[in-house]
């Protein structure tokens, strides 16, 4: 029985908990008996107070029981990246010069996640500083692989059933990787979708926070209470929240239409992804049409380099200067490359993003959704890092929503991900076109 608890959906064991038919703290311990039976080979998890998460639970039952709880997630815990402040939880953010530090508040976005009934049972593994050196986690499908990073714990956890849902963030690839790699739902909303208030800022132009699932409705649910303006963020978009789990759920009024690009890293791609994705794509028949990216598209890589090390050369600039010796080799040459990026660079970057956005933005007229790859293969041995982002780079720097969707698998048997994207703020659009396809591919 509890093995069973473990694997409800987020969706599933709120309303059973709502209903009362379903205990949160009973649903926490089975998920706890999960954890405990995976975390050796995994380690996904940087903090985990089992009393704590116990008092949470309770907490959730007892208020249920006065009649003063609710929320579309009640009593469903949440894996959160640790690079969030989860207030009483320390925040390492992946580094050791970060140990010991603990939150005095929670996050925006952790505050918006309580109001819908979920709460933070734990910290998830990051890489350092949410760059490219790895941590310590392992990928459930094989040990001997990378889970991808930097959202390396949360998408794990996620993957072999510790937790229904997790929170990463992305700022090249680091929520489609590991999603891919994992084999589970990675959501990236558009730029400015969730408040990055209580986040660890590495690139104000590039952060975005993300949502791991086991399916699209449970990445809908917690991706909607997350979404808002927040004044600790004023990157976050004005606007109402779309009713992304409603619409999530509605079949798409008309047949799908999806591009397909095999962008201009095709030839990047290992042989055995190459030959999922074309047997996919011929599978999908007359739904699905071949188109090119403008041909600028290829700069976006410089772009959002030059973007994301200037940005990081400030953001970490503390660390460089007083700990430099405590960061890893990768970490200390971006922020060395970052320090040479003029402003003139900088701004250039920025204008050429735009541009090509606008060159981008017809074909997201002309389809519910463009689709690539999520990642170059499956995922790599962890001797060889968390794998290379670069199926991502262009989406991430143009801020529009990504979804990585567990629909293919590599010649070794372990999970490929197809990628895909829509205009900026069709977040509704591209979930409801995602669920679709998980759907058909049943």
């Amino acid at each position: 029985m509890p093995d069973n608890l473990a694997s409800l959906c987020a969706v599933d064991a709120a309303r059973e908990i709502r209903e009362r038919r379903l205990g949160c703290l009973d649903y926490t311990r089975a998920l706890l008996q999960r954890i405990d039976a995976r975390e050796p080979q995994v380690q996904a998890w940087e903090h985990l107070d089992r009393e704590r998460a116990q008092r949470e639970a309770r907490a959730v039952d007892e208020a249920i029981a006065r009649g003063d709880a609710g929320g579309a997630l009640l009593g469903v815990p949440v894996a959160i990246k640790d690079i969030i402040d989860v207030r009483g939880m320390p925040t390492g953010d992946g580094t050791v010069l970060h140990a010991g530090r603990i939150a005095d508040d929670d996050a925006a976005l952790v505050r918006a996640m309580r109001r819908s009934g979920a709460w933070p049972i734990g910290k998830s593994v990051t890489t350092e500083l949410a760059t490219y050196a790895a941590g310590r986690t392992r990928n459930p499908h094989d040990v001997a692989r990378t889970p991808g990073g930097s959202s390396s714990g949360s998408a794990a956890a996620v993957a072999c059933g510790m937790v229904p849902l997790a929170i990463g963030t992305q700022t090249n690839g680091s929520m489609i990787r590991p999603a891919s790699f994992c084999g589970v739902v990675g959501y990236k909303p558009s730029f400015g979708r969730i408040a990055r208030g209580g986040v660890l800022r590495q690139s104000p132009t590039l952060d975005q926070i993300g949502v791991f699932a086991r399916n699209i409705d449970d990445a809908a649910a917690l991706a909607e209470a997350l979404f808002g303006p927040d004044p600790s963020d004023p990157a976050t978009a004005q606007a109402p929240t779309p009713p992304l789990a409603a619409i999530a759920a509605q079949d798409p009024p008309t047949p799908l239409r999806l591009g397909w690009t095999r962008t201009p890293w095709w030839d990047r791609v290992a042989a055995d992804a190459q030959t999922a994705f074309e047997r996919w794509v011929q599978q999908l028949g007359s739904a699905i049409q071949a188109i090119e990216l403008p041909a600028d598209a290829q700069q976006a890589i410089g772009w959002l380099r030059a973007i994301m090390e200037a940005d990081i050369a400030t953001s970490y600039e503390r660390e460089y200067d007083t700990g430099r010796a405590q960061l890893s080799e990768s970490l200390q040459r971006q922020i060395e490359r970052g320090r040479t990026i003029t402003a003139v660079d900088y701004r250039k970057a920025i204008e050429n993003r735009a541009r090509v956005a606008a060159a981008i933005d017809p074909l997201f007229g002309r389809f519910d959704a463009i689709a690539c790859p999520a990642t170059l293969g499956t995922a790599p041995p962890a001797s060889e890092g968390t794998g290379d982002p670069l199926m991502c780079t262009l989406w991430t720097c143009l801020g529009v929503p990504a979804i990585s969707l567990p629909l293919l698998e590599g010649a070794d048997g372990l999970p490929l991900g197809v990628q895909l994207v829509c205009r900026y703020g069709d977040d509704a659009r591209l979930l409801r076109t995602a669920r679709a396809l998980m759907q058909r591919a049943r």
